[in-house]
């Protein structure tokens, strides 16, 4: 019978030692037997209002050393089915997104030669391209549950096509995404024009401002997109700025009006039957929450996202 990892008990060791892996689970240079391989992307090149989301995986990681293996409120788990791993950070270029993107492709397409799941830790928005790249090239076109004050539809910035607030718009151009199968939950926030949001739906993307949520429990609205998508490959994107800043103030691009931690864990939760193929959660920006809330949030919507994963027990 194959020993799955777990975590480091926090009273086996003192949580504020051990590995800086998410959870202190193992660390993996291999990713034979791997069912869920965790990674980092420390990247911040992308973004277009405040930096320091290439500092997100490593305070995720550390905030992640509280969190206990089994989910008292779903009782899922997830090291009870699944051989989990930290397998680190991607070696992107500092100095060129360009180049970080097509390491983040090739990355992934060597990671997905091997059958499990991955689950990223960014760094910026525009980490999910490059993923979503080579997650189609083995999957084909994906559902999309997008979490996320903004729609990312940009055209381009600055000149640049590639960036976190175009992410969107070049899946949707390149085919990575089903039109009609991608969900937009959280969006809210000022605009340029009245139409900002409107182009992305006439495509065929499914929207959710974060005002026709307020005060709305999302465990029916998950319920609703889990029937929706039925048995399609789908990826699963959390940008923490889809919260309000009042629960995550550590990001690039904070929008008043989000969503409740509660709302989150409702969310996530209804999505578990959903064939998850890759998850990311992005935008951590531990510079602008000097508590380290922001991360322990992230890190535990990640948790959260692996109990939904294909294949968790739950007790």
């Amino acid at each position: 019978m194959k020993r799955l990892n777990q975590p480091i008990s926090g009273n086996d060791l003192a949580r504020f030692s051990g590995p800086n892996t998410f959870m202190r689970l193992p660390a993996a240079n291999a990713l034979e037997g791997l069912d869920v391989a965790v990674l980092g992307i420390p990247m911040d090149i992308g973004t277009s209002w405040r930096s320091g989301t290439r500092f997100g995986p490593k305070q995720i990681r550390a905030e992640s050393a509280m969190i206990r293996p089994y989910n008292m409120a779903t009782g899922a788990a997830p090291f009870d089915s699944l051989q989990v791993a930290d397998i680190g950070d991607l070696a992107i270029n500092t100095f060129s997104l360009s180049d970080s993107i097509s390491i983040i492709s090739d990355s992934y397409g060597a990671i997905l030669t091997h059958d499990l799941i991955p689950m990223a830790m960014g760094g910026d928005h525009s980490i999910t391209l490059p993923i979503l790249r080579a997650i189609a090239d083995k999957h084909g076109p994906v559902a999309l549950v997008h979490v996320d004050a903004h729609a990312d539809v940009n055209d381009e910035m600055f000149g640049e096509r590639e960036t976190h607030g175009t992410v969107f718009r070049r899946a949707y151009e390149e085919g990575l995404i089903e039109a009609d199968k991608t969900y937009q939950i959280g969006l809210r926030g000022s605009g340029y024009a009245a139409t900002d949001f409107a182009e992305a739906r006439g495509w065929g993307f499914q929207q959710f401002p974060a005002e026709a949520l307020w005060n709305h429990p999302l465990a029916e609205l998950g319920a609703e997109i889990r029937r929706d998508i039925g048995d399609r490959p789908t990826y699963v994107t959390y940008d923490i700025d889809s919260l309000d800043p009042a629960y995550a103030p550590g990001t690039g691009t904070p929008e008043i009006g989000g969503l409740t931690t509660p709302q989150a864990l409702q969310l996530i939760r209804a999505l578990k039957g959903l064939r998850i193929v890759g998850c990311d959660l992005v935008e951590v920006s531990p510079p602008y929450d000097p508590s380290g809330n922001t991360a322990l949030t992230g890190a535990n919507l990640l948790y959260e996202l692996l109990c939904v994963l294909p294949g968790v027990q739950q007790r």
